[in-house]
């Protein structure tokens, strides 16, 4: 299983897109407070749209509490300062995959905390800023998704 996180999401819209990869790849979501929106937001939901009911959503209240319930399992970073790219990396099922906020990323002290072999990044043309959240959530799971053979559906 795959362990979607997002620390501090701002965009509904982008909190809705994941709802629906999450629920589409039998990914756990796991959103860290405060939000930059309401959860009952309609453009969350019209972007999730019924997929929320299929979804394992989580809500914790801070990083402390959050990595409380990540405990047994190892949390990497996705970031634009990351030193190592994701297709080189190895997922492992229970990874915990942590986004940042859509316009400051990841902060510096959770970097820090992860160290440089967790801090995965996607490989960007130069002077790129970043990617879409859900776009590089989709990107990312699906690799992991795919490095553990699409183990998750039963159809695969």
């Amino acid at each position: 299983m795959i362990n979607i996180v997002l620390f501090q999401p701002e965009i509904p819209p982008n909190t809705g897109n994941i709802i629906r990869l999450a629920a589409n790849t039998g990914s756990q979501l796991h959103l860290i407070k405060p939000f930059g929106f309401r959860l009952d937001d309609k453009r969350m939901r019209r972007a999730g749209l019924d997929y929320h009911e299929f979804a394992g959503i989580h809500v914790h209240q801070d990083w402390s509490a959050f990595k409380a319930v990540a405990a047994d399992g190892r949390i990497v970073g996705i970031s634009t300062r990351g030193s190592v790219s994701y297709h080189e990396f190895t997922f492992n099922p229970g990874d915990f995959l942590v986004f940042g906020p859509e316009t400051r990323g990841l902060p510096q002290a959770i970097r820090d905390e992860l160290g440089p072999e967790r801090l995965l990044r996607i490989p960007m043309v130069p002077d790129s800023r970043s990617l879409n959240l859900s776009n590089a959530a989709a990107v990312i799971t699906y690799e992991a998704w795919r490095q553990m053979g699409f183990a998750a559906r039963a159809d695969h």
